[in-house]
């Protein structure tokens, strides 16, 4: 009796080859072809001229990006899906593009390019020390290419501080980057003081934004290494941003307690962070996160909201209130003694 032909097995397929899919993206971002085709140039012979490009290549890039799904094509017309107008073209206010550099780039790549390895020894001897380097331009990258994306959370981050608007409030951020979370408290607060803390180059990226957002005369600097430098004390907010899933729970409890030591009387943690369920397997952009701190730091992980309450309940905090940033995946929890 014949076997019937097998089924190819798409997910498997989809998986191992998702590296073409977000190399034909990047290229996209990279040679400016949906900004393009948003400005009114929507032929490949017209797209291949303004980016002095072979017209065979564009053509086939997007025609793998309409099959994508990131454009549409009408005869030899193309044109953005709601998406790409919304998160790829560099005219919209919601333009995501620049965090190819940093989701990309090869300090990120060499992580995953070693996984094997990282699985075998529950940890990365790859990326680690490059996220630790003071001179490091990998959050340079960060720092300049994920704004935009975190944007919505720190906006909604601020909203959930519970401050009087006119109250002064002193606010040290941590590990700062691009400054987005420090100064969406600014915008909040008119007469809020920002501390912002990270490497030096990096602060650099955080100033040109807060004088970008009309914030520079309340936004101040901590350069250095957060675990070493002296921070300050009687700050009424915390922002610990996308951080503590870089380190091992016993590291994060220490800084935990080292910051509770910061605050004022009354004062608040703010963390925001990926947490996947109790289950760790939903929901699937949270699930998928301890992925990433696997292959690129030698002991981080994604935290449940249980284990965090767990760290901060263990250094004082005894009240911790877990609050979703939806539609952004990122949770947030503010803790108070």
């Amino acid at each position: 009796m014949q076997q019937p032909a097998p089924v190819l097995p798409d997910l498997i397929f989809y998986t191992l080859t998702g590296f073409h899919r977000s190399a034909a993206l990047k290229t996209g971002i990279d040679l400016d072809i949906f900004t393009r085709i948003g400005g009114g140039t929507t032929t490949s012979v017209n797209l291949a001229a303004s980016t002095n490009a072979a017209e065979r290549g564009v053509r086939i890039l997007c025609d793998s990006l309409t099959a994508m799904g990131f454009l549409t094509k009408d005869g030899s017309e193309y044109g953005l899906t709601d998406i790409a107008a919304q998160f790829l073209d560099k005219n919209s206010r919601a333009y995501l593009g620049g965090a190819a550099e940093f989701l990309m780039s090869d300090a990120q790549k060499r992580g995953f390019d070693d996984l094997t390895n990282a699985v075998v020894n529950g940890g990365s001897s790859v990326t680690g020390e490059a996220s630790m380097d003071p001179d490091s331009e990998m959050w340079v990258k960060f720092a300049r290419g994920m704004m935009p994306m975190m944007y919505p959370a720190a906006e909604m981050t601020a909203n959930h501080l519970g401050y009087q608007i006119d109250q002064p409030i002193k606010v040290l951020d941590i590990a700062a980057g691009h400054g987005i979370f420090g100064i969406m408290t600014a915008l909040k607060y008119p007469n809020a003081q920002i501390f912002a803390a990270d490497w030096p180059n990096v602060l650099t990226v955080a100033s040109e934004n807060a004088v970008k957002f009309g914030v520079a005369d309340r936004f101040h600097t901590i350069p250095g290494n957060a675990f070493e430098s002296e921070l300050g004390k009687e700050y009424d907010v915390i922002l610990l941003p996308n951080f503590l899933h870089h380190f091992d729970r016993e590291t994060c409890t220490k800084f935990l307690r080292d910051l509770n030591g910061c605050l004022a009387d009354g004062g608040k943690v703010a963390t925001v962070e990926f947490m996947p369920n109790d289950d760790r397997v939903s929901p699937p952009m949270s699930a998928m996160f301890p992925l990433v701190m696997l292959a690129a730091t030698p002991a981080g992980d994604a935290y449940t909201f249980v284990e965090l309450k767990e760290m901060c309940e263990s250094v004082g905090f005894s009240h911790n209130e877990l609050i979703s940033l939806e539609p952004s995946p990122s949770h947030l929890m503010i803790s108070t003694n």
